[in-house]
């Protein structure tokens, strides 16, 4: 049976204010074509690189949290080619001196390598209109400073080759390195797969470029596969191309012929100088670091997460944030906490990403807690969510409501007199022992009470009353 080896290239843009080599503002996504663009963005003569610190301190963030090695020296080279979205005509990216290097990921029991992880400056933007004969050029995203993380070709599977890349994101996340958001490009990968059988040689590489979505990633490493299978079994030989991906037709098709490491003519970037990454700088980076992932989920467990639900909260930054900040108002019960988050709060806000809700952490934190105090019942706090999650304060509406659950005895007893005096069949019924009888009971006294009464003290004073 042929096995696939496959090996993985991810593209990061990092979370600074500017781009990699220039002052120009990074914040371009979503705003008009080349409106986010400089001398240096447009390549044109004079114009010098200055690297961007943060970029580096991004980096080296990074690759600690990979295990790689960021001590010593490193440089940047210039990458020749020419394409339409590279106005320099050269990409400066790191050649033999990566920023990271030999790290690991370890997924489900099993370490993928990390290669290399470098910096460099992204391409711009090719547009190509349905039917029309021309191609658009967007140069708001060249420059962009990028992390390109490379693996071994340790990944045996499309399912571990998603699993690597959504630890990536989390990673990257978690860190603050990357928004890491495949949707706006800020997270692209490209696969490299080959065939062979057991204890053979690797076959021929194919690479497939700028997979934006982890599905893709995992449909294009299954289509190659099959394609590949009928290709070899067939007697044919498979060839070492570059292939792009149709999303709609489910398919990969030849982009180019693989360019070899001599087409670039890799060369020093004179105009910048090496840089050394003293111990200093690596303590520095790693004081800033917060908890990662992995961590996190250990520490979701010792609160008394269930596991499947701490899983969930670490790989997702902007929960596990939330999550953080509401436990500083409300460690009663962690799990109940997360219950809210993950059930009420998600179902309510669909589609609409967390950190762009009103919802205040201490807000979910007083809404449960005042479950806790018997002030509201359950029932009540999903009513009053849809109000939460625009930022009002439960306490507040609460009183303003007039919504506190009814604890008086003596008003939850007179309610019970009247209901067993409305419905004498119900109580002899109950009193002939059919126990079960006694929740016909308990609407009418609910009612009686607008709905506020709490219903375990009303189920306990009709059994009084009833003599169970």
């Amino acid at each position: 049976m042929l096995q696939p080896v496959i090996g993985l290239e991810v593209h990061l843009h990092l979370n600074t204010r500017s781009k990699i080599f220039s002052a120009c503002s990074a914040d371009y996504f979503g705003h008009e074509p080349n409106t986010f663009i400089d001398p240096l963005t447009l390549g044109l003569p004079g114009t010098l690189p200055t690297l961007n610190r943060e970029a580096v301190n991004l980096a080296l963030m990074f690759g600690l949290a990979l295990h790689c090695d960021v001590a010593g020296f490193t440089q940047f080279h210039r990458k020749n080619y020419f394409y339409p979205d590279a106005p320099k005509n050269f990409q400066l990216s790191q050649y033999d001196r990566p920023i990271a290097r030999n790290g690991y990921l370890d997924i489900a029991g099993e370490r993928v390598r990390i290669m290399r992880a470098h910096l460099e400056d992204d391409a711009g933007k090719l547009i190509h209109p349905t039917y029309q004969p021309y191609s658009l050029l967007d140069l708001n995203r060249a420059g962009m400073p990028l992390i390109e993380m490379v693996t071994e070709a340790d990944i045996t599977s499309p399912e571990q080759a998603r699993e690597f890349l959504t630890q990536i994101r989390a990673i990257a996340q978690a860190l603050g390195v990357s928004e890491a958001n495949p949707e706006e490009g800020k997270m692209r990968c490209d696969v490299n797969i080959s065939l062979h059988e057991p204890g053979t040689p690797w076959g021929t590489k194919v690479e497939v470029k700028n997979l934006n979505s982890f599905r893709s990633v995992q449909k294009a490493l299954e289509y190659e596969i099959a394609r590949q299978t009928r290709v070899l079994q067939s007697g044919g030989t498979v060839t070492q191309d570059t292939m792009g991906w149709d999303d709609g037709g489910q398919k990969t098709f030849v982009m180019r012929t693989k360019e070899g490491e001599a087409d670039y003519r890799y060369f020093p970037e004179p105009d910048l100088p090496p840089l050394n990454i003293t111990p200093q700088m690596i303590e520095a980076v790693k004081a800033r670091m917060p908890e990662l992932p992995a961590q996190k989920r250990v520490r979701y467990l010792s609160l008394g997460i269930r596991a499947s639900d701490a899983q969930t909260l670490s790989m997702d930054a902007a929960q596990s944030r939330f999550l953080d900040e509401a436990l500083r108002w409300y460690s009663a019960d962690a799990q109940k906490l997360a219950n809210w988050l993950l059930t009420e709060v998600a179902g309510q806000l669909q589609e609409q990403p967390l950190q762009t809700s009103l919802l205040q952490p201490a807000h979910l934190a007083r809404l449960v807690a005042l479950i806790d105090e018997g002030t509201i019942s359950g029932k009540m706090a999903k009513e009053l969510l849809g109000d939460v999650l625009q930022g009002h304060d439960p306490a507040q509406l609460v009183a303003e409501r007039g919504l506190s659950v009814v604890s008086d005895i003596g008003a939850i007893e007179a309610a019970v007199q009247a209901a067993m005096q409305a419905d004498p069949v119900t109580v002899e019924k109950v009193r002939a022992g059919n126990s079960k009888a006694v929740n016909a009971l308990i609407g009418p006294v609910m009612k009686a009470l607008g709905g506020k009464a709490r219903p375990d003290l009303v189920r306990q004073v009709l059994q009084q009353k009833l003599g169970l």
